[in-house]
């Protein structure tokens, strides 16, 4: 029998065992997940093993999937920790958060929790951290420039964010007003046919940031700021011939403006202001040959110090899961 050539045997994938310690054994049951789906969750996405014992948790599989699955256990018992539930979606959200990261070398640490998130929005009813990689680079651009285009695909919580960072500005006393608008693309040659006055005919068009508003802000304080003029949600249209100072600014759908719409409005910028812009390049509802307003100033823009464009792609979709893939079919090779 002839004698196996070593140098030609495939080798054996490396494999790595990590282990972790929780000191709070109260905050794993919401962490593993009832009968475990959150560690089986990360078993599948991952391909690892985890195996739980008291406040131990071993994880083995191929290093770079190990270490990801430890970072994974890792977030989301801080976010146990600072007091926000875990759910599935948070799950999906924060594996694919460790999913981008390049690990290189497992070191293994004293397995300690690492530190909380770097980027946070705190308003009246709850407090937000990034639950992607681009989130948390959107988030701190939010927190420190001037204006930002929030480029990308629905359900990356580009306008959400947004809104979130408005509100805190507002009650934190750094900006005296939000506003909000976005472009009535649907209702253009439909609007007078809608029942009710002026209001009532956008309100639809303008009713994701309603929802994202009573998100942040109990409902009886979202209705006083808005009968005072604190918060104002509008089209577009009505941004005309005003300068906003000392305001928080969001114009969402941005896809959908044109370019003299976008120059007008970009301009009504004033002193002590910011203003974020929010769209889809991919997704425009504007006339066929109608160039967007949003794909011109992103084009016109890049480069300007103090202001940020921030890219989303499917990989950042928190909604379900199946979100992400449908994105993904969409904007595939070939179309």
């Amino acid at each position: 029998m002839p004698k196996r050539d070593m140098a030609t045997a495939p080798a054996l994938p490396e494999r790595a065992r990590l282990e972790l310690e929780f000191d709070q054994p109260y905050l794993l049951g919401p962490l593993f997940g009832e009968y475990d789906r959150h560690l089986v969750a990360i078993e599948d996405r991952l391909g690892v093993n985890i195996a739980a014992r008291g406040n131990r948790v071993q994880i083995e599989g191929e290093p770079d999937s190990a270490a990801r699955a430890r970072d994974v256990l890792v977030g989301l018992y801080n976010r146990l920790d600072q007091g926000h539930d875990v759910d599935m979606a948070a799950v999906e959200s924060v594996i694919g958060m460790a999913s981008q990261r390049q690990l290189d070398i497992i070191e293994d640490t004293d397995n300690q929790v690492s530190a909380p998130p770097r980027a946070m929005i705190r308003t009246r009813k709850k407090t937000i951290v990034p639950r992607s990689a681009v989130q948390t680079a959107y988030m701190e651009a939010l927190a420190r420039d001037d204006m930002i285009f929030a480029l990308g695909p629905a359900g990356t919580g580009k306008t959400y964010l947004a809104v979130a960072q408005a509100v805190a500005m507002l009650i934190g006393g750094q900006v005296d007003r939000l506003i909000l608008s976005r472009p009535a693309v649907e209702a253009g040659e439909r609007l007078g046919f809608l029942p009710g006055d002026m209001k009532e005919k956008v309100d639809p068009y303008l009713r994701p940031l309603y929802d994202a508003l009573y998100d942040m802000l109990p409902n009886e304080q979202v209705e006083r700021r808005i009968t005072s003029g604190e918060i104002e949600i509008a089209p577009i249209a009505f941004m005309r011939g005003r300068t906003l100072n000392d305001a928080f600014i969001i114009l969402d759908e941005a896809q959908n403006t044109t370019p003299q719409q976008m120059k007008m409005f970009l301009t009504r910028f004033g002193m002590r202001s910011r203003m974020v812009i929010c769209g889809d390049p991919n997704q425009t509802d504007l006339p066929r040959g109608v160039e967007s307003g949003l794909n011109d100033a992103v084009e016109k823009l890049e480069g300007i110090p103090k202001i940020s464009m921030v890219r989303f792609g499917a990989a950042d979709v928190v909604r379900h899961p199946l979100v992400g893939r449908i994105v993904e079919a969409y904007e595939g090779p070939g179309r």
